[in-house]
């Protein structure tokens, strides 16, 4: 069975990220979906960075919110893999740029994923009480931390990929905010993290 990211997954799977990446590279000539330096290395820097993110355990029909798209990474890769592992789940992209937006939706309609895709600021939204939150290259975790309060369960998570500063993001956030973090490395990025976040609480409540 082929995998990505540790993941075991159908070559039908594998072939629907292929279409994916293919559409990414063209849309990404007219909209900067990703920077052209990481095209080269695309399916490593951005298909399975996102994809990593389901070596976690996640909630069996898990109502997932991905803010801050872009291109969809990772939620459309999210999603495309979560169709054949557990096809309950509901995943929900949160994009304010128009133009993205468009792109996600021609993803999800290429590529067959019944997903929600909303043209709409994370921070204006109605709260979307979902069981995972994830984010990439989006905002600082202290933003996130807001962000995650408004939109996630009580017993829900936050999954986000952060960069060699998420020591220091973790030790400002910690400022404003209580919660419980397990880190582990990025399989593809030595210098970075996946964090999984729980229990938010604002260290003034």
């Amino acid at each position: 069975m082929p995998q990505i990211a540790g993941l075991d997954v159908s070559r039908e799977t594998i072939e629907r990220l292929e279409v994916y990446s293919n559409l990414l590279i063209k849309w990404n000539a007219s909209i900067n979906l990703v920077s052209k330096l990481t095209i080269p290395d695309l399916w490593n820097r951005h298909i399975a960075d996102s994809a990593q993110l389901l070596c976690w355990d996640v909630p069996i029909k898990a109502d997932w919110i991905d803010i801050g798209s872009g291109g969809g990474l990772p939620g459309i890769v999210v999603a495309a893999i979560l169709k054949e592992t557990d096809p309950s789940a509901k995943v929900t992209m949160v994009e304010s740029d128009q133009r993205k937006s468009a792109f996600l939706r021609v993803a999800a309609t290429t590529l067959d994923l019944q997903v929600g895709i909303i043209a709409e600021r994370a921070e204006t939204l109605e709260p979307a009480h979902a069981n995972v939150l994830s984010a990439r290259a989006l905002m600082s975790l202290d933003g996130l931390l807001s962000l995650g309060k408004r939109h996630i369960l009580q017993d829900g998570c936050l999954l986000l990929l952060k960069g060699r500063s998420f020591q220091d993001e973790i030790e400002q956030a910690r400022q404003n905010w209580h919660f419980d973090v397990v880190e582990r490395p990025s399989i593809t990025d030595n210098e970075a993290k996946m964090l999984q976040i729980r229990n938010i609480e604002r260290a003034n409540a």
